[in-house]
């Protein structure tokens, strides 16, 4: 720079010029050969590999219909939470393996890899499954267990003889 910034005025003339405004940024969607969007959910140790494409709304996790996989109707809920907001009921075939973890953090793992998937065929979802809150990962796990703990906080019973 061979001009003198002397004040937050020069700076910000400067700033204007160099870099040009970003209006409108148009994200594209990222779809593969076969018209599929992929993405990866986790929820404590369980982690889901999630297809989706366009179609009559066929569920397939780990080879299986997804009324077997999920018995309960609870875990099938939270599964089509991110269809739900969306307003994207039946019309997308998923396709997911599903390995670790319980019945329960696999539901939640296969929701979070949904919504990304989603997220990355239609972009414009964005801000839809942003404020559910399905594009966060939710980071808990279990505590380890502490030494001299019969768990991670719980402690042996006390007896005084």
């Amino acid at each position: 720079m061979a001009e003198e910034i002397k004040t937050l005025a020069d700076l910000k003339d400067v700033i204007e010029t160099d870099v040009p405004a970003e209006e409108g940024v148009l994200v594209e969607p990222k779809i593969d050969s076969f018209g599929r969007s992929y993405a990866t959910g986790k929820r404590k140790n369980a982690i889901a590999r999630v297809w989706i494409k366009p179609g009559p709304g066929k569920f397939t996790v780990n080879g299986r219909d997804k009324e077997t996989y999920f018995a309960r109707p609870a875990l099938r809920m939270i599964i089509n939470q991110p269809f739900a907001a969306a307003g994207r009921e039946g019309q997308y075939d998923v396709t997911c393996t599903v390995k670790g973890g319980g019945l329960s953090g696999q539901a939640g793992a296969l929701r979070h890899g949904i919504s990304r998937a989603l997220n990355l065929h239609e972009p414009s979802l964005r801000a839809v499954l942003k404020s559910g809150g399905f594009l966060t990962r939710d980071s808990r796990i279990v505590e380890r267990k502490k030494y001299g703990k019969r768990k991670a906080r719980r402690s042996f019973q006390f007896s005084k003889r």
